[in-house]
């Protein structure tokens, strides 16, 4: 039997340098019209819990002539080692053949897809003339989320984070301006990218016409807005499984007071099977729990960057 011949391995900076934030938004935003289509498939996101450091996640998708498994990381004390809290690997196969055809870099991948993600809601959820962006946590995620929507023509923004250094750099690099907390909510477009572990959003933060993309809560337990603020909120999610169980809306559905029915698939929106935004003056939440179809875009996209020539990889042999 033959072997395996190498494969590209792309590191962290090489998906960077393939897919700029344009690219992405418009690849997230098909793969999301791809999987409400039924023309792409996502089994289910399994959760390995590594309690009390973090757990692991194992994220299939199928689509594009390509197969993929995500294995990734979340262990939010890993700032205390010198480490970072998303870590993983990426890997792609033909779904034609089971051919391996690449390994690439979750935490790549996931900022880029969650900063794209961040830029269709806004898009599609956003008050027409929104353009000020209130961005809440100024990490490689929120920094990635700030990047997108930026490159959407979003903006000036105000980014907030307990650390004014970070605030300060990414406010720096954007042209924006760092501001406190409540400067961040008065926003068109707010943004939450913190780790989920109490609200930043409370009711009285609420105003006419704001947009809220909702991207920490990406796991059971977390919540970046009260449960009250959820409930004034028109709703929508990346997908009701996850974002019934493991995310923003995960608290409120429990306690009974949201349902199914008034929550909305992004995707639904997108393919004009389902309404967006009501009117102008209505509150928007958009809850993000991350989906593989979004790195499955984004995987496509880096390997015709590969056989286009304009991204280099080093290579593995199996």
């Amino acid at each position: 039997m033959p072997g395996v011949p190498e494969i590209p391995v792309f590191d962290h900076e090489a998906v960077l340098e393939a897919v700029a934030p344009l690219d992405a938004i418009d690849r997230v935003r098909q793969a999301f019209v791809e999987y409400a289509s039924g023309e792409w498939v996502m089994p289910p996101k399994v959760y390995l819990d590594a309690s009390p450091a973090g757990d692991f996640r194992a994220m299939p998708a199928k689509g594009g002539g390509l197969a993929i498994l995500k294995w990734v990381t979340s262990f939010p004390g890993n700032r205390a080692l010198g480490l970072p809290v998303v870590m993983g690997v990426i890997c792609v196969s033909s779904a034609e053949s089971g051919e391996p055809l690449a390994l690439v870099d979750a935490r790549a991948v996931t900022a880029l897809r969650t900063g794209a993600v961040a830029a269709v809601a806004a898009q599609e959820l956003a008050r027409e003339a929104a353009r000020t962006v209130g961005l809440i946590g100024c990490g490689l995620h929120g920094a990635w989320a700030a990047r997108c929507l930026s490159a959407a023509e979003y903006g000036p923004g105000v980014v907030f984070d307990p650390d004014p250094e970070a605030a300060g750099r990414l406010a720096g690099e954007l042209g924006w301006e760092a501001g406190a907390l409540s400067d961040a909510l008065a926003c068109d477009v707010v943004t939450c990218v913190t780790p989920g572990a109490e609200p930043v959003v409370r009711a009285a933060d609420l105003h006419p016409g704001v947009h809220l993309n909702m991207l920490g809560a990406d796991g059971p337990g977390k919540a970046e807005a009260e449960i009250e603020a959820v409930e004034r909120c028109v709703l929508f999610c990346d997908e009701w499984e996850q974002a019934s169980h493991a995310g923003e809306l995960t608290g409120a559905v429990r306690s009974g007071r949201i349902t199914r029915e008034e929550v909305t698939d992004l995707g639904a929106v997108l393919t004009g099977s389902a309404p967006g935004r009501p009117d102008a003056a209505a509150m928007t939440l958009f809850d993000s729990t991350g989906l593989a179809i979004q790195d499955l875009a984004v995987c496509l996209a880096v390997l015709e960057a590969h056989r286009a020539g304009t991204v280099r990889a080093t290579t593995a042999r199996l």
